[in-house]
């Protein structure tokens, strides 16, 4: 596996690819980094495949944006890193936060995608359970508690929530992000997609798998079982049976 850089809007990244053949572009989830699909990575290169993923500005080894951006901003982003890398008619596939980008890119640009993959995919908007309430209520208060006071309330409530987490400019780049929701957009795919979601998905519950399927046409729903937010991590072997199979 080789880990490259490029400089895309003034931001130097990295991206790591493996393997020839085919390419799969992979955008992974928020907080996480193209480091968390190594393992996926390196199987799907044995299988025959050319897997890319780079780690998005503001994640990972890559630079952060002095401005807070939106999910067009990113997925324009991923538009000139492709162009950087001279790919055409490729396969995405987008985790989480990265299936935000991955369906406005695939509804955007249909001329580029080959075929699409959402794995426990963000993008819709649902109601959120009492844990969740809770938890982005806290986040709206703690900001105007006392310092001490705020970490005990970040530390025993919070630290499940990406907002939380977010450093900086990445507060406002979460806000930006979360406030979109991408349902419109479902209809307007036209490349061939597979959903793939963890049974026991925790953090975007599995309903959302069936709102997706029911939304964009012809797609293809893999249920994993006894995996969470996190196939790759969890499953990483299955999960790379699921979209070689896929794709074959």
């Amino acid at each position: 596996m080789q880990e490259k850089t490029v400089s895309i809007y003034n931001l130097k990244v990295k991206f790591k690819v493996a393997g020839q053949g085919p390419v799969i572009l992979i955008l992974h989830g928020w907080g996480a980094s193209s480091a968390s699909w190594s393992k996926v990575q390196r199987i799907l290169a044995k299988n025959g495949y050319e897997v890319i993923c780079p780690d998005f500005p503001g994640f990972g080894k890559s630079e952060t944006s002095q401005e807070p951006w939106s999910i067009t901003d990113y997925m324009k982003w991923v538009n000139a890193f492709v162009e950087s890398q001279d790919l055409n008619r490729f396969s995405l596939l987008g985790h989480s936060f990265g299936g935000r980008v991955a369906i406005k890119f695939a509804a955007s640009f249909p001329e580029k995608i080959k075929t699409l993959i959402l794995c426990n995919s963000a993008g819709i908007k649902v109601k959120l359970d009492p844990k969740r309430k809770l938890a982005s209520f806290l986040a709206g208060i703690a900001k105007s508690l006392p310092v001490e006071i705020r970490n005990k309330v970040s530390d025993t409530f919070l630290n499940d929530t990406d907002y939380v987490r977010a450093k900086g400019v990445m507060k406002q780049t979460i806000k930006n992000v979360i406030a979109e929701d991408l349902l419109p957009y479902l209809s307007e795919i036209r490349a061939k997609t597979l959903i793939v979601w963890g049974e026991k998905d925790e953090m975007v519950p599995i309903s959302n798998a069936y709102i997706f399927k029911e939304n964009i046409a012809g797609s293809e729903l893999q249920i994993i079982p006894d995996a969470g937010h996190s196939p790759h991590l969890e499953k990483p072997k299955i999960l790379s049976e699921i979209i070689s199979e896929f794709f074959s």
